[in-house]
């Protein structure tokens, strides 16, 4: 039996802490971290899997685009 290999783009953000918390925005609910980046993403493949087995129903994927910062007067 061949295994189905997904990509997911994952966002990756440092909190005031200065953990890593890694997100995955096709997978609501999706999300890890870790003291590192390397240990944030090695963390994440796991929740993905978990999530993926948890939840059967198939997760339609999106298309990344990009990222972009906004400036916003306040």
């Amino acid at each position: 039996m061949q295994k189905e290999v997904r990509n997911f783009t994952v966002l990756i953000e440092q909190d005031e802490d200065g953990i890593y918390v890694a997100k995955v925005p096709d997978i609501p609910g999706c999300y890890t971290q870790g003291k590192t980046v390397q240990q944030a993403v090695e963390r994440v493949k796991e929740a993905i899997q978990v999530c993926l087995e948890a939840d059967k129903e198939d997760h339609h994927q999106m298309k990344f685009v990009g990222l972009q910062q906004v400036e916003v007067n306040l």
